[in-house]
């Protein structure tokens, strides 16, 4: 049809432009430009979001795209779930899988593919990423060719193997013919604004494959909208409602059972989550590390656009207790003090051994955030609505003569009162969930390890499940340490937890720990597993974890008189089964 003055709404001139355009528009072109017009009439006359198109033509081709993440705190699954909404809202057709559950046959089928992965550890790949990490470094891995691929790697500076899994993804990927789409970047404990950089750039370079300079297209929501989710970046103020020390007198340690209020703040959280707390670094130790720079405390510094005094800075916004190699790297320390002399010391033993010359404005400049704690979550949101509980405990140690505490225990143990308030927000852990409400679970922590599943026999408690449950617990000692004894007894009593071991290594000459009693206990630990059990790990990975894998195996070799590699094996499909899960630090 050729458009007319007389069959429509437009001026003479409109008119002529629009037949010398719209004759010349493909079908695809058409739809895009109706729905482009239909969006911006829109805008101004309803309550919705408005859709902003900047100059984006329609792709010529159809854009695919898959992302992978490697997540075990599930940090990286957010971001992939994130970054897969927002391509999809740019008609690129995006599918997100853990790597546990990517069929490695599609590989060969990928044209662009997207990798977000935490590193565990010493280096090691998170627990869902280890057997897609070990096809790809194998001999089964194919060649990819035609693969363009970026890899977004979330790490911590404090260790010397930061971001490794990333690193041996984007060499592996490159090995085995990928080209970068983008090139890797990887992320310290403050990711948000790196993450964000890198997935513009991929969203860029995946819209330039349709041939078309596109710009991105993205919902914006109107600055007048208030924003009520609490997260990350945007914390709750809890209250504190109780603080107990859940150690009798005489004990080596301090271990604090911490409850906060969430009342009126709409959060919920789900048996096996964290808790992630924004602490304060102690008042002394600024004023010590002050005191050695020869810096006043009131000294006005400027922190992106915030103006404060170094004082509040390094009180509430810096990382002052962590001595990191690009930390080293920015202040020029040479030589590089070694990793077992960094172990547990901080900016103040760097400034006093190695004559350290700063500025304020320096200091503020050359310092990392004061990044936020996790803590498993040691209550049933169920069981106790709108409040939250934790298990810390202090880290306290002496290196020469000089004491340290935990920056977050530290705080919790020493300055935290009843009624002050903590910025706080929860961080949600897919990979560590109870199964259904019949089916057996075999829980294994010491110490504060025990604290999610504090939260899992709650939770079975409160819906009244009838599967059995099996509590693996070590701590120093039975008379001082039993941390949340009565509960447990009760619980046993009363049936909701079925059996529990428990290992306290100094009550005897020779030390006992959780993985003694599991191996002690081989016939009938098999039997659970055999019976559909899932196990459940939580506590120290250098040590504890590993140790008690270790046990576990030696259990499934010795009862199926096997292997040590068909023990692995069978392992690791526990591990494919979602029934071996693991919250390790």
């Amino acid at each position: 049809m050729v458009l007319q003055v007389v069959n429509s709404p437009f001026t003479e001139q409109q008119i002529q432009l629009l037949n010398e355009l719209v004759p010349n528009l493909s079908a695809e072109q058409k739809t895009w430009l109706a729905g482009y017009l239909a969006a911006t009439t829109q805008h101004g006359q309803t309550n919705q979001p408005a859709v902003i198109v900047e100059e984006v033509q329609a792709p010529i081709k159809t854009i695919t795209a898959s992302i992978l993440y490697g997540s075990q705190t599930g940090n990286a699954k957010n971001l992939a779930t994130q970054f897969a909404e927002e391509l999809k809202q740019n008609n690129v057709q995006v599918e997100v899988y853990s790597m546990a559950d990517f069929p490695v046959k599609k590989l060969k089928k990928v044209d662009n593919l997207l990798i977000v992965t935490s590193t565990q550890g010493e280096g090691e790949a998170p627990d869902n990423a280890k057997t897609f990490y070990e096809f790809l470094h194998g001999a089964r891995a194919p060649k990819l060719e035609n693969l363009q691929y970026s890899v977004l790697g979330l790490g911590d500076t404090s260790y010397d193997l930061f971001c490794q899994t990333a690193i041996d993804f984007d060499t592996q990927l490159h090995k085995l013919g990928g080209v970068a789409l983008v090139p890797r970047v990887d992320c310290d404990l403050d990711f948000q604004e790196d993450a964000s950089n890198w997935f513009t750039a991929v969203q860029q370079a995946l819209l330039q494959q349709s041939g078309v300079g596109a710009t991105i297209a993205q919902e914006k929501v109107s600055s007048t909208q208030e924003v009520t989710t609490y997260s990350r970046q945007n914390p709750y103020y809890a209250e504190v409602l109780e603080k107990i020390n859940l150690n009798m007198t005489g004990s080596n340690k301090e271990t604090y059972h911490v409850e906060l209020s969430l009342e009126g703040s709409g959060i919920s959280f789900t048996p096996g989550d964290s808790i992630g707390i924004y602490p304060k670094n102690n008042t002394a130790r600024v004023q010590a590390l002050l005191e050695a720079l020869a810096i006043d405390g009131n000294d006005r510094v400027t922190i992106q656009t915030e103006e404060l005094t170094i004082q509040e800075a390094l009180t509430h916004r810096l990382e002052i207790s962590v001595l990191t190699k690009p930390l080293l790297e920015k202040l020029g320390v040479s030589p590089l003090p070694e990793a077992a002399w960094r172990e547990g010391r901080d900016l103040i033993d760097l400034v006093k051994s190695y004559d350290v010359k700063l500025d304020a404005q320096t200091l503020a400049d050359t310092l990392r955030k004061l990044p936020p704690r996790l803590y498993s979550i040691a209550s049933s949101y169920d069981a106790n609505p709108d409040e939250v509980h934790i298990t810390v405990g202090l880290v306290r140690y002496d290196i020469e003569e000089r004491h340290y505490e935990g920056v977050t225990s530290g705080w919790i143990a020493s300055e935290l009162e009843i009624g002050d308030q903590i910025p706080i927000f929860i961080q949600e852990n897919d990979h560590f969930r109870l199964p259904k409400d019949d089916e057996p679970i075999i829980m294994i922590g010491a110490g504060t390890g025990i604290a999610p599943f504090r939260a899992f026999i709650e939770q079975r408690d409160k819906t009244g499940a009838t599967g059995e449950s099996w509590l693996f617990f070590g701590e120093q000692h039975f008379v001082t340490d039993f941390l949340y004894q009565v509960e447990w007894q009760r619980y046993l009593k009363e049936g909701t937890l079925t059996k529990m071991s428990v290992a306290f290594s100094r009550d005897q000459a020779e030390k006992i720990y959780v993985q003694h009693r599991i191996l002690e206990e081989a016939k009938t630990f098999y039997e659970w597993l055999e019976k559909g059990a899932t196990i459940f790990i939580c506590g120290d990975e250098k040590q504890m974890a590993k140790d008690v894998e270790a046990a576990i195996l030696q259990v499934i070799q010795e009862q199926q008189n096997t292997t040590e590699h068909e023990a692995r094996a069978y392992l690791e499909r526990l591990t494919q089964e979602k029934r071996y899960l693991r919250d390790v630090y």
